[in-house]
């Protein structure tokens, strides 16, 4: 490992602690260290960095001479990090400042070990797939950045009717969801939105999709996991004359004449995986599954 990129969120200084033993560790290395542009001016403003670093601001600065990219905060970090990232390949390894964590799941005092084991090559690499979409007419906010590791969200706007959502598999008619929204959500996803709208959990190397209704009015409207080489055709109606299209945290308005398909991106994410952790480790922890809450005083 010769050169990383540092990617974290430009508005806290909450991790400078964090930060500091991550560029102790790496340049005791001699590992060339880049930072987000905004993520380092946050830095330099607070006098935190004994020196001076290289920056990145755009993917167009990254390339894939760069053998890893640490990043600093919750989930949230990691879904903003794969836009500078897209198809260049960079594994990531996310240390957890946030609260969840189920892909920055390194723990504020494991940065060392982590890095440790990176160096020795002691980890696996978990491959993470991605939906693209395609809109018709198409929509500027997602002309460049038209993909999501987490999922791709239709959801009303300016109103409290439901939407009607025709979806359509490979060209073929499945339903007309009535509901809140729909949720397309890829393994990754399966434990963010579409989890807490009943979705079941996916393991990270599962070759499928998830399609999941939010609030449906039809009761027997249920999560469906489909393959991943399905293409999904989408169709809105609706009161207002507009409605919400989001890929992860990146939202936009669209008419409701906008058509839309949804598949598999040509790229995938790859995340690190220290030999001391598991997804099902993870999984086990976060979700509490084993924890007998009614043992807890009250």
């Amino acid at each position: 490992m010769k050169k990383v990129a540092i990617y974290g969120q430009a508005y806290t200084m909450r991790a400078e602690k964090e930060v500091k033993i991550l560029l102790t560790v790496l340049e005791k290395h001699n590992i060339v260290v880049f930072f987000e542009q905004q993520f380092y001016n946050l830095f330099v403003e607070n006098n935190s960095l004994h020196k001076k670093y290289p920056t990145f601001s755009h993917y167009n600065d990254l390339s894939d001479t760069f053998d890893l990219l640490f990043t600093i905060g919750g989930d949230g970090t990691i879904l903003r990090a794969v836009t500078y990232i897209r198809n260049l390949n960079i594994p990531i390894m996310g240390i957890n400042t946030g609260r969840l964590g189920f892909l920055a799941t390194i723990q504020k005092d494991q940065i060392k070990e982590a890095v440790n084991l990176m160096l020795e090559k002691e980890y696996t690499i978990q491959e993470r797939s991605l939906l693209q979409i395609e809109t018709s007419p198409a929509t500027k906010d997602f002309s460049e950045l038209n993909f999501a590791l987490n999922e791709v969200t239709i959801a009303r706007r300016n109103t409290t009717s439901m939407i009607g959502i025709k979806t359509y598999l490979n060209n073929e008619y499945l339903t007309n969801y009535w509901a809140d929204g729909l949720i397309i959500a890829t393994p990754t996803g399966s434990t963010g939105y579409s989890l807490s709208c009943d979705g079941p959990v996916i393991l990270p190397d599962s070759k499928s999709f998830v399609i999941t209704p939010i609030a449906p009015h039809n009761l027997n409207a249920r999560p469906m996991v489909i393959p991943d080489n399905t293409d999904i055709h989408l169709e809105v109606s609706a009161r207002e004359k507009d409605f919400l299209i989001s890929l992860d945290s990146r939202i936009a308005t669209v008419s409701l004449e906008t058509k839309i398909k949804i598949q598999k991106a040509p790229f995938s994410i790859k995340t690190i995986v220290p030999k001391n952790q598991s997804y099902l480790n993870t999984l086990r922890g976060k979700l509490l599954w084993g924890e007998d809450t009614r043992n807890e005083s009250l």
